[in-house]
């Protein structure tokens, strides 16, 4: 992503070779989608469904039901719950890779094709549960990218609700960045920056690709998984919206964001905006430059809140040090940590209005 372009040429050299690795989008699925996008080249969102009658694009797919989105609609194979059962040989404690407010995560291995994938299987107490559910199917089916994790199916039997997706080997940056072990090889600046180039280009994908627009809502180191090269995909949909459309500014939702990656508007009144989006990627990239968590409370008072601790450094850039990752050893591009902090300062903005996320390529943002 061009907000990237400034950090060292290295870095641009690596970007470039980044997306010629990823290669073209995935082909669209071969049934036309109701709303969301298919592709990363086709990004028109039809509001009009199969029976020609049109609906409103600012109505929320959460607020649809299976029998809307039937498999006509959806990109993504169904599983039983003993085909599941089966890849994950009964969901034993060895395969957990994962375990949150959401449910569990799973290693699994499906039979055919002998595929290995990640089972995340649901809370299934109360209704919230099953929404997220519907959300994440139909935005992942519906949403390709590369820096977008790939849903693979879902099933859907009984009260069972698990969601499959492409395996991604090395877990999330939360894993490699908050909580390394002693013995662990912390990650090195540049692949600190790559992963950042991963995150931004997913965020940009539905902000400006999407038609309408989609906001994240909950974007955050443990949301953001790593393949084998460490680059970045963003993953857990089940709290994402379609965003403002036409002369709307905003989407009204009950807050969900997670306490430190949300911004201060949306918390303060529940309007949610793709800046919305924009202040919790800088948060991240707040957390790849320093190696802190947005909220420890571990720290000193004054030291708890990542944002509120480095918003007086951003104003000196001289005092763009102090905010490097000891764990670095001083062995990062002083060019690059100027860009990244800069880039940071820009997403961090109190008034979500001024918040920028990109720059013109080769100009200072």
């Amino acid at each position: 992503m061009s907000c990237f372009s400034c950090f060292s040429s290295q870095e641009r050299r690596a970007s470039r070779k980044f997306d010629a690795k990823n290669g073209p989008p995935p082909a669209a699925p071969s049934p036309a989608p109701p709303r969301e996008v298919a592709s990363d080249t086709s990004t028109e969102l039809s509001g009009t469904p199969a029976n020609g009658t049109p609906k409103s694009q600012t109505t929320a797919p959460e607020a649809s039901t299976f029998k809307e989105a039937s498999n006509d609609n959806i990109a993504a194979q169904t599983f039983t719950f003993r085909e599941l059962a089966s890849a994950t040989k009964n969901f034993r404690p060895e395969s957990l890779l994962d375990e949150g407010g959401f449910g569990r995560v799973y290693k699994g291995r499906l039979d055919k094709p002998g595929q290995v994938v990640a089972v995340k299987q649901l809370d299934r107490s109360g209704l919230e549960g099953n929404k997220e559910f519907l959300v994440e199917v139909l935005m992942l089916s519906l949403l390709h990218h590369q820096n977008l994790v790939s849903l693979i199916g879902y099933c859907a039997d009984g009260d069972q609700r698990m969601l499959v997706y492409e395996y991604m080997p090395l877990g999330s940056l939360e894993d490699h960045l908050l909580e390394i072990s002693p013995d662990q090889e912390p990650l090195t600046w540049y692949t600190r920056m790559k992963i950042a180039l991963g995150a931004a280009k997913g965020l940009e994908y539905l902000h400006q690709k999407a038609n309408p627009p989609v906001i994240f809502r909950d974007l955050k180191s443990s949301n953001i998984l790593l393949d084998e090269d460490y680059d970045a995909k963003l993953s857990d949909f089940g709290l994402a919206k379609l965003g403002p459309v036409g002369d709307e500014l905003h989407v009204s939702s009950r807050v969900m964001d997670t306490y430190g990656y949300c911004a201060p508007e949306y918390a303060r009144t529940g309007q949610l905006t793709l800046k919305s989006d924009v202040y919790s990627y800088g948060v991240v990239l707040l957390e790849l430059i320093t190696g802190r968590r947005a909220i420890d409370t571990t720290r000193p008072t004054d030291e708890q809140n990542l944002v509120t601790w480095a918003q007086p450094k951003f104003r000196d850039q001289m005092r763009y040090r102090e905010l490097v990752d000891p764990l670095l050893r001083g062995e990062y591009a002083e060019r690059g940590l100027n860009q990244a902090v800069a880039v940071a300062a820009m997403c961090l903005q109190e008034e979500a209005e001024v918040r920028q996320f990109k720059a013109r390529p080769g100009e200072p943002p």
